[in-house]
């Protein structure tokens, strides 16, 4: 997302998909992202950009990222703009022998073997990430993300915003979560994918802290007691400074101020498009809603601590809308009297308060944000599906059948697969 330093909150949105590349043959990582970007710059390139859309990479070459060319004005369109880029890539992989692969992780990947770091510009960011913290594992290297960036501007709106973020940010995995599986095995928890993430830069702590940012509601107090400790954190084994950005940064939502938004991290990458777009659509709604006060004042959101949210957080990364949910105080901050409730009910509560409050037409993604709601995120689906005894041929039976939604833009259902 490019400059959005005259916008306002809500006034525009900056969504970035992350896929994985694999082999048709047998669905193993395909290390050619480079080869991707080259065909269409004609050059080894870190970014394309096409229209109202852009392509880049990531990391590792295995992992390709398609992302709003600048701040869109709505979410409504980019559905079908994201999956006509989908069909592209396809195509520009069918001589390699490869194809996109969605969701959080790759169920197989074996990250010691099989990463391959981005060799070319931007190299020597992700050779200092590498000699750091050794990105050989799956909290580097085998893990798809959806960002959503949202504008602010000034300090007023960094507040308001920044304390919406926290409270629905624990609860963001009951709707995402689709990473259950890793090293082929179902792990237990339905975000496998942030278990790791919230882990992968341990030797420095304040780099992730706890994954829920924490009560910081200026930009001055952001600067100083968070990126400035991250950054003296990491001098020592970073003297050249390569990583003393804003980039640095790991929670779960960080501050940008580099283009006046806050990019939320936490979303698994879904089974197509559409499913993305409606993921990234209900937490906005809210987001909004909690910004306008619709259940709580400000004094109240900016209240919280960040012990609390982290425990809600952990519960929905293993149960995702199962989670139970029993902090009283929490579920008022939606205007839930309940003293528990899953997250899910918590989910199905306020999508239902957006939705209702919305004056325009049902837009293209409602259907599939309902098929969240009725049948759980994609890793309960995924799960399902594959029930106890989770066999090597049969994950693979699964994840071609997630390759071909993403690549013909449509939902999966366990029940009928």
């Amino acid at each position: 997302m490019t400059d959005a330093s005259t916008l306002h909150l809500f006034e525009a949105y900056g969504v970035e998909l992350e896929y994985m590349l694999v082999r048709r043959q047998d669905l193993s990582v395909l290390p050619a992202a480079d080869q991707v970007l080259c065909e269409i710059a004609g050059e080894y390139a870190s970014e394309v950009e096409l229209g109202p859309l852009a392509w880049s990479n990531e990391l590792v070459l295995h992992v390709i990222e398609l992302k709003t060319n600048g701040p869109a004005p709505s979410l409504d369109p980019l559905p079908a703009a994201f999956q006509e880029d989908v069909g592209r890539i396809n195509r520009l992989l069918e001589p390699l022998g490869g194809r996109l692969m969605p969701t959080g992780m790759h169920p197989w990947m074996d990250p010691a073997e099989e990463m391959r770091l981005w060799p070319h510009e931007y190299n020597p960011i992700y050779a200092a990430y590498h000699r750091i913290f050794d990105c050989r594992g799956h909290g580097w290297s085998n893990l798809q993300s959806v960002h959503l960036n949202l504008p602010f501007c000034g300090d007023d709106e960094f507040g308001r915003l920044h304390a919406a973020i926290r409270l629905l940010l624990p609860i963001m995995p009951a709707l995402a979560a689709s990473s259950p599986i890793v090293d082929r095995r179902l792990t237990g928890l339905l975000d496998t994918r942030l278990d790791f993430y919230r882990t992968n830069a341990r030797r420095i702590p304040s780099i992730t802290a706890g994954v829920v940012p924490e009560p910081v509601f200026s930009r001055g107090d952001y600067r100083q007691k968070i990126l400035q400790r991250m950054y003296d954190d990491i001098r020592p084994h970073d003297p050249e400074g390569v990583l003393q950005q804003e980039f640095l940064n790991s929670r779960g939502a960080i501050a940008r101020f580099d283009r006046n938004a806050i990019e939320i991290r936490v979303l698994d990458a879904q089974e197509c498009p559409l499913a993305d777009v409606a993921v990234c659509a209900a937490v906005a709604g809210v987001l909004r809603a909690l910004v306008d006060r619709r259940w709580s004042g400000l004094d109240v959101q900016q209240s919280f601590a960040t012990e609390p949210l982290q425990e809600i957080f952990l519960a929905t990364t293993r149960d995702a809308d199962r989670a139970l949910v029993a902090d009283r105080a929490y579920l008022e901050v939606f205007g839930l009297p309940a003293a528990t409730c899953t997250a899910g009910e918590v989910w199905r509560h306020v999508s239902e308060t957006v939705i209702r409050s919305s004056d325009s037409p049902e837009p293209s993604w409602a259907g599939a944000l309902r098929k969240i709601l009725d049948e759980g995120p994609l890793a309960r689906r995924i799960a399902n599906c594959l029930g106890n005894g989770a066999a090597m041929d049969r994950i693979g039976e699964v994840y071609l059948e997630l390759c071909n939604c993403l690549a013909e833009g449509r939902m999966f259902s366990a029940c009928s697969y």
